[in-house]
């Protein structure tokens, strides 16, 4: 399993950084975790062929990740001639909101012709979903967003995948994040408190109980950039980890 972070910023790209967005690649198939507004863009810079992601999986609905999607399903389209069928998983809502989002966007985008199927699925949570290879499993998190927000458990190739997606603390972050090979964690501050996000402190005292094999923080703050404490590894635009 190769993940590359095509973007690790907050919602406001705090250090010049791109919206959240995770290509990750397997023996029999690509996906992304999260399609923030910006990540075409990032699909651009890095390398990546649009074509060759088969699945995106949502954490939540908020647009820094997943407000890349028109753009995507767009490019697919107009640009890169996809042909294959493109799935979302997202919690319940995604589809609605997908809709809104596209005609808001591009009127008329969401119902014209393509060549590619969009198939959208609804995820419940604690209800595992094996979409192309990949079982996924949600876990509600606290974090409005219209719908329900989500972390999220990827499994593939005997490999696990975990991600916090944006969130306070809750207890359901120990399993879904239990043990993983790799676990991304949201790092939005330090110590310091701010509802809906998580800190570094309160996540760090809580790790024992998740024991994950690697972290890394994501989704970090500008006061976060700038004094970034150790013992975990720090995302940036383009990085590259085997697991």
């Amino acid at each position: 399993m190769r993940l590359q972070v095509l973007g690790c910023g907050d919602a406001f790209g705090s250090g010049g950084r791109f919206h959240t967005c995770f290509h990750v690649e397997v023996a029999r198939t690509g996906f992304l975790v999260d399609c923030g507004a910006s990540s075409l863009i990032a699909i651009r810079r890095y390398g990546v062929d649009p074509n060759g992601i088969d699945t995106v999986f949502l954490t939540h609905l908020h647009g820094d990740h997943f407000g890349g999607l028109p753009w995507l399903i767009l490019d697919g389209q107009l640009v890169s001639q996809r042909r294959s069928p493109l799935t979302i998983v997202g919690p319940p809502g995604t589809r609605a909101r997908l809709t809104a989002t596209m005609e808001a966007l591009f009127p008329g985008s969401s119902t014209v012709e393509r060549r590619f199927a969009v198939d959208v699925r609804e995820i419940e949570a604690e209800t595992p979903m094996e979409v192309g290879g990949v079982t996924v499993t949600a876990f509600v998190v606290r974090h409005p967003s219209g719908a329900p927000s989500h972390a999220l458990r990827l499994e593939c190739d005997g490999k696990v995948l975990a991600y916090t997606g944006d969130t306070e603390w809750v207890d359901a972050l120990v399993p879904a994040g239990r043990e993983a090979d790799l676990m991304i964690a949201e790092g939005y501050t330090i110590d310091r408190p701010v509802p809906f996000h998580l800190d570094w402190a309160t996540l760090k005292a809580r790790l024992p109980e998740i024991a994950p094999k690697r972290l890394m923080l994501t989704h970090m703050s500008a006061e976060m950039i700038a004094r970034p404490p150790d013992g975990y590894i720090a995302a940036e635009d383009g990085l590259v980890v085997e697991i």
